[in-house]
């Protein structure tokens, strides 16, 4: 847990927990700042980054992980590859070929599958054929 939050650093988090329980956990946001960029419902996931209070453009992609969940913790396809393990709703609706249902699918896919181990899985979404996966394989990372 980084940015904008009291007791930023790693939160150790029962497993099911959500992204508002990883916020509260680190003693909530400071004043002032807005959560409206982050999905606060989401089921986190093991190693994932939550920066609070970051700009809700596509961060700088980095290697991050340690920290209870993830929000903004990816990049956007000018940066690098977007990691289909941290990437938003937002952010992967961003992808060419990828709009909301889609993005939807594949934050599912990765929340009842407990991440993707590699590119190759992004073929197991529903909505994902051939040719999406093509054109998609260069934009993103696990």
């Amino acid at each position: 847990m980084s940015g904008k939050v009291r007791r930023p650093g790693i939160q150790q988090l029962p497993s099911g927990a959500r992204v508002a329980d990883a916020i509260r956990a680190a003693g909530g946001a400071r004043p002032g700042v807005d959560l409206a960029g982050l999905n606060r419902a989401r089921v986190l996931m093991d190693g994932e980054q939550i920066v609070v209070g970051a700009p809700t453009g596509p961060p700088a992609t980095g290697g991050t992980g340690g920290a209870a969940a993830g929000g903004a913790g990816s990049g956007g396809s000018a940066a690098g590859p977007v990691s289909l393990n941290r990437a938003t709703v937002e952010q992967l609706d961003t992808l060419p070929g990828v709009g909301p249902v889609l993005a939807q699918h594949i934050v599912d896919y990765r929340t009842q599958h407990g991440g993707f181990r590699s590119v190759d899985e992004l073929r197991e979404v529903t909505g994902i054929g051939d040719r999406r996966f093509a054109d998609l394989q260069p934009l993103v990372g696990p």
